[in-house]
């Protein structure tokens, strides 16, 4: 990954989360940034919910394409494999892209049995601390490992190995930065929640 992109990318995270942390740390001094904060998380979250409820017709198409296919050859005995790879292309959408939805939604599995029962300000810290220290982190890593794995597959424009399948293998590869990019996004709607909760200016709890 060039390091003008990966500098850049860590300025623009760093410079989105800021203002959620110096609300969070330091409410007081820094109420009048809570409008801000807020504006972030929700212009954030409202643009996972549109990508999350646009993906969720892709599992339609799979249940359409699926039921197809089977007709296709257990009665007219014709087999395309296009329409089989268009079914995992689908699938790929609504779990990687998807993904970031799940999270806004409060969807993830918490492997947590004493979350549930702490107070709002617990939860927040806990909310805050884990996407700071973990989710934000390994959405990182996972753009800067991944760069050369699809850019060598848009320099090929690979395609599938089956000679009558599709040939947009580079662009499937490439949902990796989508998957990485929304749920990096999401994690900072989330720190944003958090900091308003700690701060007061917030009663909801932390998605």
């Amino acid at each position: 990954m060039p390091e003008a992109l990966w500098y850049s990318l860590l300025g623009l995270t760093a410079a989105l989360i800021l203002p959620a942390l110096a609300l969070g740390l330091a409410p007081h001094r820094a109420a009048n940034i809570s409008g801000l904060v807020d504006f972030q998380a929700r212009v954030i979250s409202g643009l996972n919910n549109t990508v999350g409820v646009i993906v969720a017709w892709a599992t339609l198409i799979m249940v359409i394409t699926q039921f197809a296919v089977v007709v296709m050859r257990y009665v007219f005995g014709f087999n395309s494999i296009a329409l089989q790879e268009s079914i995992i292309y689908a699938h790929g959408l609504v779990f990687m892209l998807g993904a970031a939805y799940t999270l806004y939604i409060g969807g993830h599995v918490r492997v947590d049995i004493f979350y549930q029962n702490f107070s709002s300000r617990a939860k927040a810290k806990i909310d805050l601390l884990g996407t700071l220290f973990l989710l934000i982190p390994f959405m990182l890593l996972i753009i800067y490992f991944s760069w050369n794995y699809v850019e060598i597959a848009w320099r090929i424009k690979e395609g599938s190995r089956e000679s009558s399948g599709l040939p947009y293998v580079y662009l499937l590869k490439t949902v990796i930065f989508g998957f990485a990019g929304l749920l990096l996004l999401q994690g900072i709607a989330v720190i944003a929640r958090a900091a308003l909760a700690l701060s007061g200016k917030s009663e909801e709890a932390p998605e």
